[in-house]
């Protein structure tokens, strides 16, 4: 997780475009004194979990022969990360990975959501595995199906191996190639004990954020780049969708989008057509390939270029039908037309800077907007091509005091407790939403943040890598009780 202000260098977080002006909308969940709904109106085949990704929980960055990847990289360069951290040791999961999914279980979740690092199996991204990796994502799995959790995996979570960066990276095709390489070998590996898939976390956020501003790793900035690294990233999602369904016998595959409701500031035209360019670049850019429907580059003439990029048959390559469709959301985007930056002419409305009444903002400076969700997965369950949705991340970053060995957060309960009331709203009205998982786990190394943001049911103590249940994670417990 984690596309923060993105528009504000180029373009948002990723949106569903609606055209009511910000004022118009009701926040109708925020003042209720309790959820006001139960486990079972979900219904008894809904999935609950949590999710998490390997760099940021791991740590182990150099033992037992894995290769270095962008974000060891990125994160020991000077000035990259705003709290002078790595992720070297991070949650230290690597070597607590049972207490930690037996917190899972104690939260009663159904699904432990994590990704694989790509250069602890394959340090060099092609050629030689490494045993000793490919056997830690053996162990997290038994242990899982062994206490009744669920895994869930997600291929690929921001952490390309530095050898094959340092061969150009995501704007090189032969990546492309790498990837299929590994999924190959990752889903023949543990197909057998693992039956959900997922391919990709957040394409948009790490080819923009990576290779267009900069402020995530390997910190480019080049539309060309971006261009490159998108169109190869959107062939890996569609044949590491095809690899995974090829190798897993019975494979239910999906792959997730971060997503926020878009509301231009005014309705005037000018920040409408804004507002299309945002949804066009960080909602639609990579879901409506795979669809069959290309890349919305007509709504964004100045991303045209992409299909100079393409060779002999990628426009059929694009497409795959997905089992399912993970959407991530954490907050809605006021957008108005700019005279900058420059292609996307739209600009972010900081949280703090919005002109909205009783506005409660999280530590990440995001608006805590409930509708947005049921806004964002009406807006994906309206694509014909799209079969099921799970919301495969939504949480909060707030700040967390541990007293008297407990943390008392309740405003990251009641977010949970308003964003879930959405989502029912949304399965009410029709759309297949059939899981909810919670970002995170336990509080972990926030990409370019450091460990400062805190968005954990469980409160992690990076000094003695004590784990503590927030209340948060207390409430999940009691409202998810069988």
């Amino acid at each position: 997780m984690q596309r923060r202000d993105l528009l504000r260098t180029l373009a948002l977080t990723t949106a569903g475009l609606t055209v009511l002006p910000a004022f118009a909308k009701q926040n109708f969940m925020r003042d209720i004194a309790g959820p006001g709904y139960t486990r079972g109106d979900f219904g008894n085949d809904f999935l609950w979990g949590v999710a998490t990704a390997a760099y940021q929980i791991e740590g182990a960055w150099n033992v037992d022969g894995k290769g270095p990847s962008i974000w060891d990289t990125f994160s020991h360069t000077k000035g990259k990360i705003k709290t002078k951290e790595t992720g070297d040791m991070a949650c230290d999961f690597y070597h607590t990975y049972k207490s930690d999914i037996d917190l899972i279980k104690e939260m009663n979740m159904d699904v432990f959501r994590f990704s694989i690092a790509w250069s602890r199996v394959l340090p060099n991204g092609t050629g030689e595995k490494n045993q000793k990796g490919i056997d830690f994502y053996h162990n997290v799995i038994d242990y899982c199906l062994q206490v009744g959790v669920q895994p869930w995996i997600t291929l690929y979570h921001w952490d390309l191996p530095q050898a094959l960066q340092d061969k150009g990276g995501w704007p090189n095709r032969n990546t492309y190639t790498a990837f299929c390489e590994y999924a190959n070998m990752v889903t023949k590996e543990y197909g057998s004990k693992v039956k959900n898939w997922m391919v990709l976390n957040e394409p948009l956020a790490y080819t923009a954020l990576g290779h267009m501003i900069g402020m995530h790793a390997p910190g480019k900035k080049s539309v060309g780049k971006f261009l490159r690294a998108a169109h190869h990233t959107a062939l890996s999602q569609a044949e590491g969708g095809r690899i995974i369904r090829a190798n897993v016998p019975d494979a239910n595959v999906g792959t997730t989008f971060s997503c926020s409701d878009i509301d231009p500031l005014k309705e005037k035209p000018k920040h409408q057509r804004a507002a299309a360019r945002v949804d066009a670049l960080l909602n639609r850019f990579f879901i409506e390939p795979v669809l069959g429907m290309g890349y919305p580059v007509d709504t964004i003439p100045g991303f045209k270029g992409i299909k100079k990029h393409f060779e002999p048959g990628d426009e059929e390559k694009l497409k795959f039908d997905f089992d399912f469709i993970g959407i991530q959301n954490y907050t809605r985007e006021l957008v108005k037309a700019s005279i900058f930056p420059p292609v996307m002419w739209a600009w972010q409305i900081p949280a703090d800077k919005k002109p909205v009444e009783n506005i409660e903002i999280t530590d990440m400076n995001w608006e805590v907007y409930p509708e947005g969700i049921y806004n964002v997965l009406k807006k994906f369950a309206a694509y014909p091509g799209i079969k099921k949705i799970i919301v495969t991340e939504n949480g909060a970053a707030f700040t967390d005091t541990l007293v008297d060995g407990r943390v008392h957060d309740e405003k990251r309960t009641k977010f949970y407790q308003d964003y879930l009331a959405q989502v029912l709203r949304a399965k009410k009205d029709g759309v297949n939403v059939t899981g909810y998982y919670c970002w995170t786990l336990m509080d972990n190394f926030e990409w370019a943040e450091g460990t400062r943001p805190r968005f954990g049911l469980v409160y992690t103590d990076f000094t003695t890598q004590k784990r503590i249940i927030k209340d948060s994670g207390l409430w999940f417990k009691d409202f998810l009780r069988k």
